[in-house]
C-alpha cells in the first residue's frame, strides 16, 4: 500500500488502488475504545444497499453529519461495529481500469 494523504493530526491514509486504510491517530481523551474503530465501502447506491442489509437485522444506515468528507452514511453492523457507506468514494488512488481492474 502507497501512502496518499496524511492530515495534519497524524492520521495517515494507504491504497493499493483496490483497498484503503485510514489509520487514524487515537485521541486519549473520553470513552473511545483502542482498536478497529469502523470499517467502509464505496457503494452505487446508497438505498439499493440499505434495503439489502435489512434482512441481516442491521438498521437503516444514518446519514453521517460531519465536516470530514469521506463518507455520507454510518451503520452498525449485527455484532456491534460501526461502518460507513459512501457513493463519492474515500479518495485515495483508483484501481486501473481494463480487464484486470475491471474499471
Amino acid at each position: 500500500m502507497e501512502l496518499f494523504h496524511r492530515d495534519p493530526e497524524g492520521s495517515c491514509f494507504l491504497s493499493d488502488g483496490h483497498l484503503s486504510l485510514a489509520l487514524i491517530k487515537h485521541r486519549l481523551d473520553g470513552d473511545t475504545p483502542v482498536g478497529m474503530n469502523h470499517f467502509g465501502f464505496h457503494i452505487t447506491d446508497t438505498a439499493a444497499t440499505s434495503e439489502a442489509l435489512a434482512p441481516a437485522g442491521t438498521p437503516k444506515p444514518a446519514d453521517r453529519f460531519t465536516d470530514r468528507p469521506f463518507a455520507e452514511y454510518r451503520a452498525m453492523d449485527p455484532e456491534g461495529t460501526w461502518f460507513d457507506l459512501s457513493e463519492h468514494g474515500f479518495g485515495g488512488p483508483r484501481p486501473p481500469s481494463g480487464p484486470a481492474g475491471r474499471g
